[in-house]
């Protein structure tokens, strides 16, 4: 079973790993020590592994407990494969998708992402049924954050195309603090989308309240929801890491009085093992 909280929480655990420098480097002075007439290759090969020695690689994977979808009062438990990949300090590869660092200035920082939307199939739940589906979508995004050192305020916007074809923005603050081997943190968000996405995901036309049961129900842009995000992160040993997360979320306003929604409160809990290569 597929839906978006799986891919929206195995970015938050790209966002927290610790850095860890990267074991090619013991290799490079043997490279070095080529005699002068291999001199060109030896160049090529040593850039090469320099630019393979910038890479943070983790692999892993762990169990989520979500709700079947956003709005649901039941919940899936499942397993979640994780994988991401940072360049330095400017692009990062991760299941959501790819995120590029386009510009800094001091503690001001822009960046930009592809990705993709999951969409909801009708099958989630059996509260869906005559709903339809929603078509998975690409994701266009950029993103501007502001580093307080431990803290950091940001601001997001994301267009889906296809799909949806809905435009949602975040604004959200976050707080980190590390002791020894353990990293924590804890942050706040909350999430505003466009009609058309609203539209989508909580409204329901005539049509498919003939099919489904459930109330017509007409829905305009507005704030969608709030969240708490709380996590640990516990570095085992130079390579192995565990991190467990808890968000709370709770849906606003017309979100949470449309018939598609039968919970607003939203928890959700994940653990994961990692390793970083």
């Amino acid at each position: 079973m597929r839906h978006r909280t799986t891919a929206r929480l195995g970015l938050h655990l790209a966002c927290s790993l610790l850095p860890l420098p990267c074991a090619l480097a013991v290799d490079l002075s043997a490279t070095a020590a080529e005699p002068a007439g291999a001199a060109a290759p030896t160049d090529g090969l040593l850039f090469m592994a320099e630019r393979l020695a910038e890479w943070n690689v983790v692999l892993g994977g762990g169990v989520l407990i979500a709700p079947k979808y956003e709005g649901s009062d039941e919940f899936d438990v499942q397993p979640v494969p994780f994988v991401t990949a940072t360049f330095g300090e400017h692009v990062t590869v991760d299941p959501r998708g790819v995120s590029v660092n386009v510009y800094s200035l001091g503690a001001l920082s822009l960046s930009g992402q592809l990705g993709y939307d999951t969409g909801r199939k009708q099958s989630d739940s059996d509260h869906l049924r005559g709903l339809g589906d929603i078509d998975m979508g690409g994701v266009v995004g950029a993103t501007l954050s502001y580093d307080l050192g431990p803290a950091e305020i940001y601001g997001s916007l994301e267009r889906i195309i296809g799909g949806s074809d809905g435009l949602q923005a975040t604004l959200g603050f976050k707080l980190a603090h590390r002791i020894d081997q353990f990293r924590f943190a804890a942050g706040v968000s909350t999430t505003w989308a466009d009609e058309t996405y609203m539209e989508a995901y909580f409204g329901v036309t005539p049509l498919q309240s003939a099919l489904s049961g459930l109330a017509s129900y007409e829905i305009g842009a507005g704030f969608k929801r709030v969240d708490l995000e709380l996590s640990a992160t516990y570095a085992a040993s130079e390579h192995w890491l565990v991190r467990g997360e808890v968000t709370l979320g709770y849906l606003l306003g017309d979100v949470a009085d449309s018939p598609v929604v039968q919970e607003a409160f939203q928890p959700s809990v994940m653990l994961l093992l990692g390793y970083r290569f």
